[in-house]
């Protein structure tokens, strides 16, 4: 029996699918994504694979990405007859000094070690797979006092609906999105991107273009397509390439040059600039640098509130010797 007809429905089963598993997918959608899972021999009805739709409400931005989980991925890999699971833990780097809301536990990367067997020797070698926590783990803002819809003066053109936009009630910052498992289980989310890492690397012909769940939550939280998830990792890269990644980019008094600052160093280099220049170079070098300042808050808000504090102290001192 070819295993590609294992998971054939019938009518009645596939209308199930439909309203069930595919319920937010359009007539195209939906043809698509029962031809994939009948060519990959996956089961909707055990979630072996799912569809997940982008832009619902966005016809320019739509966009539909399959999604295999890990029991697929598992079912396919089995299949392929020259491979093997971990036979070691997966290896996890912590960086302590990144413990932030949107990083509880300072995870860096998460590498797994996957087996494969050479066809021509028959010997089996490691493939490795690694995700970093920057590139996959689901950021979103959040404002202190919650959001309110006002309107932009634009409507829809396709229902003539009034389009509105979201307003921050208060200061937002950025936390890690509790929606789903990365609040709960994060070194088992970067892991499960680590894994199909390693599967796209060992079995590109399987697993090119097949994407774990673990993987798209960013582009939930975010909204974007999956071609917009790409060009997001690309960027995260450039920035780690050029060191502003981990950084906060700044300008400082002297020439108004701008550097990115390990994050982990700006809050003693910034205080140590409060504590030295004079208040309205300090008033000037905070006016300058409104835009890092509220991200070094959303990525460290304990080290931000001294710096803060000190801002203001040093600033209001200036007020009173200006008033006297």
């Amino acid at each position: 029996m070819n295993a590609l007809t294992k998971f054939d429905l019938s009518p009645k089963q596939i209308s199930l699918v439909k309203t069930t598993v595919a319920k937010d997918c359009n007539n195209d959608e939906f043809n698509l994504f029962m031809e994939v899972a009948r060519a990959k021999g996956l089961d909707p009805f055990l979630c072996q694979i799912i569809p997940m739709v982008f832009s619902k409400d966005d016809a320019a931005k739509r966009k539909m990405t399959i999604i295999i989980t890990r029991d697929g991925q598992r079912v396919i890999a089995q299949r392929c007859g020259d491979y093997r699971p971990a036979s070691k833990p997966t290896v996890y780097e912590v960086d302590k000094d990144q413990m932030s809301p949107t990083n509880p536990l300072g995870l860096v990367s998460a590498t797994v070690f996957l087996w494969k067997r050479d066809p021509k020797t028959g010997e089996w070698f490691e493939v490795v797979g690694q995700a970093y926590w920057d590139e996959f783990a689901p950021i979103k803002r959040k404002a202190a006092g919650g959001y309110r819809w006002e309107d932009t003066g634009e409507t829809w053109p396709d229902s003539g609906k009034p389009k509105k936009k979201k307003v921050p009630i208060g200061e937002e910052t950025e936390v890690l999105d509790d929606s789903g498992n990365w609040c709960r289980m994060p070194r088992l989310m970067i892991e499960k991107c680590a894994q199909m890492q390693a599967l796209r690397a060992g079995w590109p012909e399987e697993f090119t273009g097949a994407y774990e769940e673990a993987e798209m939550d960013r582009a939930k939280v975010l909204d974007l397509t999956a071609t917009e998830i790409v060009e997001r990792e690309q960027e995260d890269h450039r920035l780690k390439a050029v060191g502003a990644q981990n950084s906060i980019t700044v300008t400082w008094g002297d020439n108004w040059t701008l550097e990115n600052v390990p994050l982990g160093t700006f809050a003693d280099r910034a205080m140590e600039f409060i504590r030295q220049e004079a208040p309205e170079k300090v008033a000037k070098w905070r006016d300058a640098n409104r835009e890092p300042l509220r991200e070094f808050w959303a990525r460290n808000p304990g080290d931000a509130l001294e710096v803060k504090k000190a801002l203001e102290a040093k600033i209001a001192g200036n007020h009173v010797l200006m008033a006297g």
